[in-house]
C-alpha cells in the first residue's frame, strides 16, 4: 500500500461536516463486512492503494434502484468488472458540477469492462433524484439510500460525511483509489483505465 498502515487516523480532513442520519426502513440499502481500512494521511483528497495485492475489499453493498425501488442493485452484480462508486446527492453543488464528467468517463470506459454505480444519499424526495438523473443525462444506475446505510460497507475510518466521493474498485472489487472531491473527466479517466488494464489477482 502506498501509504503506511501506521497512519490509521484520518488527519486534517478540512471542512468535513457531520451529517444527520435518517430513519432506516426495511427497504434501505444494506452493507456488511469487508477488509478495507480507509487511511487519508494529512487529509489528502486523492488516495491510491498499491500494489493491488495489498488492497482491501469493501463490504457487501446493495440497495434499491433510484429508478425502480423494486429492483435491488449490488456491487456483486458486476463480477469481474471494474466498479466506480460515486456517492452523491442532488442537493450537492459539486455533484452537479461533476455529473457530466462522470457520465463522460462511464461512456468512454464501459467497453473496457467498467461499470459505474451511484449511491444517492440524504435525498428524501426520490422524484427530485430522478429529475436530476434525467436533467444531467446520467445513464448508469444509482442506489437510493437517504439514511446513508450503504456507506457502512466502505470500510473502517471511511468519512461518510464527504459528498461527493468516488471510489474505484478493481476487477476483484478491491479498493484501488478514493477521491474525496469533485472530479473532472481528466482526473478520473486515466485512473479507471489503468485499473481496468491491471492483471487480476495482482
Amino acid at each position: 500500500m502506498r501509504f503506511g498502515r501506521a497512519a490509521r487516523a484520518l488527519a486534517g480532513l478540512a471542512a468535513v461536516a457531520a451529517v444527520a442520519s435518517g430513519c432506516a426502513t426495511g427497504d434501505d440499502a444494506v452493507a456488511t463486512g469487508g477488509t478495507f481500512d480507509f487511511v487519508s494521511p494529512g487529509g489528502q483528497t486523492e488516495i491510491y492503494f498499491d500494489p493491488p495485492s495489498d488492497r482491501g475489499t469493501i463490504g457487501t453493498l446493495s440497495g434499491p434502484s433510484v429508478m425502480d425501488e423494486d429492483e435491488t442493485l449490488a456491487v456483486s452484480d458486476y463480477e469481474g468488472q471494474v466498479v466506480v462508486l460515486n456517492v452523491w446527492g442532488q442537493w450537492c453543488a459539486p455533484c452537479r458540477a461533476e455529473a457530466d464528467d462522470l457520465e463522460q468517463v462511464y461512456e468512454a470506459t464501459q467497453d473496457q469492462g467498467v461499470q459505474f454505480l451511484g449511491i444517492n444519499v440524504r435525498d428524501n424526495q426520490i422524484d427530485k433524484v430522478r429529475d436530476f438523473m434525467h436533467a444531467y443525462n446520467v445513464t448508469y444506475p444509482s442506489i437510493y439510500d437517504p439514511p446513508m446505510r450503504t456507506l457502512m460497507a466502505l470500510g473502517e475510518g471511511y468519512p461518510s460525511s464527504v459528498v461527493p466521493t468516488t471510489i474505484v474498485l478493481d476487477r476483484d472489487h478491491r479498493v484501488a483509489a478514493v477521491f474525496l472531491k469533485e472530479l473532472l473527466a481528466e482526473d478520473l479517466q486515466p485512473v479507471v483505465e489503468r485499473v481496468a488494464n491491471e492483471a487480476r489477482d495482482g
